[in-house]
């Protein structure tokens, strides 16, 4: 894809506003176990950056996907995964659906001052009994009256301790599990929800809860869309969340490659540098060739997407080989840093313990084999 001379400014926008403000703060917030989302959040709003791709009639840029993904690659230059995360939830996985299919009321309710860095947003799909199968969520959206009562449980959701509203999916009616379903703008600050911290392996500096909802209250104009489409509206939301994780990935993975070149130059091991050895530099190269070979399949796809092409093909396979190819590379550069890969403040390990969730969240990879197997038309039984 071409990019253009704004798409740079963009880029440059975002890796000054990283380097600046965010990662002197890292390993503080990576201690503490969260980051102050609103303070940065709304240094981001500031700069324009949380709605590039939304209209401007609720403040946002008015571009195409394009750039959101050129800022997502830019957030690569982060020294952790947490916060970049954390960001991508707020422009790129709690607000799709809002924005493309949310009345003005809503819109300029919730999207605007999210767009502003004022809010902070959620996405509650994922529940305890499982988070890929999205069909099979159990909280319920009961209509009574004008309002919408919720009970049920969310989990695994970032942001989640700290976020302003929720961009909820629930079962609203009864009837097939993927026309039941529908997304509904939920305050964080209604009565009747709890909140629970869950502490993860990695990506420490993002908040992230499980969700309790107990006979919570909400208007029912806080539909987004249609009732009964809910499935189909996250199924929308997940591509664009494929493909931001895709191309967020592809910085971290220059950055942790770089990292390894620079200290296995200066590591000597039997009276020569480790980078020397043949096994070593040979590896090395092949881990650059890969992530050359999934930047190409991620812009393909954010190519054809802008196009307005179906792309659930290549973001899911972008999406299986960048969880994928942040495993063999995060333990494969680990390796080379020997026993200091092995702490806990260097570049490496902090890859490794963040990068894990890549090939979890969002889709799990044996997910997206499913998906890609369909469209190929290899499942068991089909043509």
């Amino acid at each position: 894809m071409q990019l253009t001379a704004e798409h740079r400014q963009i880029a440059d926008t975002v890796e000054r506003f990283i380097v600046h403000e965010v990662n002197p703060h890292v390993a503080a917030w990576e201690a503490a176990g969260e980051f102050p989302s609103h303070q940065v959040f709304k240094q981001l709003g500031d700069l324009g950056l949380l709605g590039l791709k939304y209209p401007e009639a609720f403040g946002g840029a008015g571009l195409d996907f394009s750039y959101s993904a050129v800022m997502a690659e830019a957030l690569g230059v982060c020294a952790c995964g947490g916060v970049p995360m954390a960001i991508g939830v707020q422009t790129d996985m709690a607000t799709p659906a809002l924005a493309r299919f949310g009345s003005d009321e809503l819109r300029r309710d919730y999207l605007a001052p999210t767009i502003a860095g004022d809010m902070v947003a959620c996405l509650g799909v994922s529940e305890p009994s499982g988070g890929s199968d999205v069909a099979a969520v159990k909280t319920t959206a009961r209509a009574e009256g004008g309002d919408w009562v919720i009970n049920g449980t969310k989990m695994w959701i970032t942001n989640g301790l700290k976020a302003d509203w929720c961009c909820l999916l629930a079962n609203t009616e009864e009837g097939p599990a993927h026309r039941n379903k529908s997304l509904i703008v939920l305050p964080m600050d209604a009565a009747g929800i709890s909140k629970q911290k869950i502490h993860k392996i990695g990506m420490h500096s993002s908040d992230t809860a499980q969700l309790f909802f107990d006979n919570v209250r909400v208007p029912r104009r806080n539909l987004i869309g249609e009732e009964g489409k809910g499935f189909t509206y996250q199924m929308m939301q997940f591509q664009e969340e494929r493909l931001w994780a895709a191309a967020s990935s592809l910085r971290t993975f220059d950055r942790i490659i770089d990292a390894t070149i620079d200290y296995t130059r200066q590591r000597q091991a039997f009276g020569r540098p480790v980078l020397n050895n043949q096994v070593v530099h040979f590896r090395l190269a092949e881990l650059r060739t890969e992530v050359e070979a999934l930047r190409a399949l991620t812009w393909n796809a954010i190519e054809r997407y802008v196009a307005g092409e179906d792309v659930t093909r290549l973001a899911s396979m972008a999406k299986l080989k960048c969880g994928r190819l942040a495993r063999e590379l995060a333990d494969s550069c680990l390796q080379y840093w020997g026993g200091m890969g092995f702490t806990a403040d260097n570049p490496v390990s902090q890859f490794y313990r963040d990068g894990r969730l890549t090939s979890i969240g969002g889709g799990a990879d044996e997910v997206m084999l499913g998906i890609i197997c369909k469209l190929e038309g290899t499942l068991p039984g089909r043509a």
